[in-house]
């Protein structure tokens, strides 16, 4: 037998030769990727703090935005650039920021994505004009897409025991389905009880909170370091997804077939089309195409684009319908959105979680967005007269359920599976699908609402029974057909998802193996 090193205990249930432990080598007990990380629970907390609070600016300003309007004596035309400026960076960057994660490392990308949206957020609450506020809130969206692509893939590098896995991915589904309504709930409060400057000063204690935690708790497993930036790729994609952005953004406003639109919706898609060829041919692309040419992966991706497309026209239409024809107050129209927000957390952590080691995600994710659409139909059956509780808090109920019943295996197996030096790009591809989704939904949704509400005053203006009542019930005819429509895109969700992800539990370990 060989001796034993001095200071050093024998590794314990190794079985080892004198060869194997020759001096300069020890052979140890488990894997260095299988050692669960002792404090992967506080880094769960960390990271879903941070989830929170970029999914939470989604929305925490919108109900905020009459009053900041008034303030700093925004035009009707110009507000929108509250939301689009944060829309656009976001989605527009996301690649790029994940890629940016792979490069430098996780924990050091979120560090920097924390700081830096805690810091924009601050100046927007100070902002003593529109310009100073649209450019916050675009340096937000920057921030955004290097902390949200970090988070997910720093999540999907911790946890790699299929039960623990499920936990977390359960916690981080609901928080991003749920930070959206809980968005709201913030916003209304905020604005009604202080100001709408705290609807951005709430993002610097949350960021500090997590700021404070990273360092400690944080393990960053290697991935790939330095490297080269695909430059070339780099402006491709993130042009053109600002582009088509943008050009979705500007269709509402100045119309489909405006030539600028249809300028920037056409730059948009080409400059895609010639990204995905560059990504072929590049050396260090900034979205190895082997990430979505896997099944299972490029379904969940179309799953989750579509979830989003569908599931924005609850809170756009839901809360005009609440504050405008119903009357209700910010507040309590936050607090309307509850139900979603607690169908969420459940569907995702106490269902979705319990079952996924078990159950094939397809099943979950199709069965989630029949559940979801089932309250897209209900609520297709609003009118002007309609009573919250037997009407509008079921069709909540089920679509908060089936949201949280699709996201978390939508996470966990597109995240599955993956090298880890490409953990942060394959986390920023599906937040991007995401972002995608939901300013298609916006746009899309409110225009076929616009059009359908048009068409009905103008057929029942004249008629006696409708006078004084057509704009109202237009306008809750127009979200009805929207509704049907969102049915159909979750609907068209559940299909794919039943056709094209894996009848099996997602791998668990892939994408925790160093690189």
């Amino acid at each position: 037998m060989s001796k034993k090193r001095p200071g050093r205990q024998p590794l314990p249930s190794t079985p080892s030769t004198a060869s194997d432990r020759s001096p300069g080598h020890e052979v140890p007990a488990v894997p260095p990727a299988a050692v669960p990380d002792p404090k992967r629970w506080w880094a769960l907390a960390v990271i879903a703090l941070a989830q929170l609070m970029v999914i939470l600016d989604g929305t925490v300003v919108n109900i905020a935005l009459p009053s900041a309007q008034r303030a700093l004596g925004m035009s009707d035309a110009d507000r929108q650039w509250v939301i689009t400026a944060y829309t656009l960076a976001f989605g527009g960057l996301l690649l790029l920021g994940g890629r940016i994660s792979d490069l430098v490392g996780r924990k050091r990308a979120f560090v920097i994505g924390l700081a830096g949206f805690a810091a924009a957020s601050a100046l927007g609450g100070a902002a003593a004009g529109p310009g100073m506020l649209f450019a916050a809130r675009a340096l937000q969206g920057a921030f955004a897409a290097v902390l949200a692509p970090s988070a997910l893939s720093l999540l999907t590098t911790t946890f790699t025991d299929p039960k623990e896995r499920a936990r977390a991915f359960g916690v981080y589904g609901a928080l991003a389905g749920g930070g959206s309504a809980v968005g709201l709930v913030v916003g209304g409060l905020l604005t009604e009880y202080l100001t709408w400057r705290w609807s951005l000063y709430v993002n610097v204690p949350i960021a500090l909170a997590a700021l404070l935690g990273a360092p400690a708790f944080l393990r960053d497993r290697s991935g790939r370091r330095g490297g080269h930036l695909d430059v070339p790729g780099a402006l491709l994609g993130c042009g053109g997804l600002v582009a088509l952005v943008y050009g979705l953004s500007e269709a509402e406003p100045r119309g489909w077939t405006s030539p600028s639109v249809l300028t920037l919706l056409v730059a948009g898609v080409t400059l895609l089309a010639v990204f995905v060829w560059w990504q072929s041919r590049a050396a260090n692309p900034l979205l190895p195409l082997r990430i979505v040419r896997e099944r299972a992966r490029a379904g969940s991706f179309a799953t989750m684009g579509l979830a989003t497309v569908g599931m924005f026209g609850v809170f756009l239409f839901l809360t005009y319908y609440l504050q405008v024809v119903l009357g209700y107050p910010p507040v309590r129209t936050g607090l309307a959105f509850v139900p979603v927000s607690a169908g969420i957390v459940i569907g995702a952590t106490q269902i979705a979680a319990r079952l996924l080691p078990r159950t094939a995600p397809r099943v979950l994710m199709s069965s989630g967005m029949v559940l979801a659409a089932t309250g897209m139909v209900l609520l297709s059956r609003l009118t002007v007269h309609t009573q919250y509780v037997p009407h509008v808090l079921p069709a909540l109920l089920l679509v908060g359920l089936g949201m949280g019943l699709t996201f978390m295996p939508v996470y966990a197996t597109a995240t599955a599976g993956v090298p880890a030096q490409d953990a942060g790009v394959a986390s920023a591809a599906l937040n991007t699908v995401q972002q995608m989704g939901a300013s298609l939904g916006t746009v899309l949704l409110n225009t076929i609402a616009t059009g359908a509400t048009s068409r009905y005053i103008q057929a029942h203006a004249h008629e006696p029974a409708h006078r004084g009542t057509a704009l109202d019930e237009g306008t809750v005819h127009g979200f009805s057909v929207a509704y049907l429509c969102s049915a159909g895109v979750l609907l068209l969700a559940a299909l794919v998802a039943g056709l094209t992800v894996q009848p099996r539990k997602p791998p668990t370990t892939g994408n925790d193996t160093p690189a």
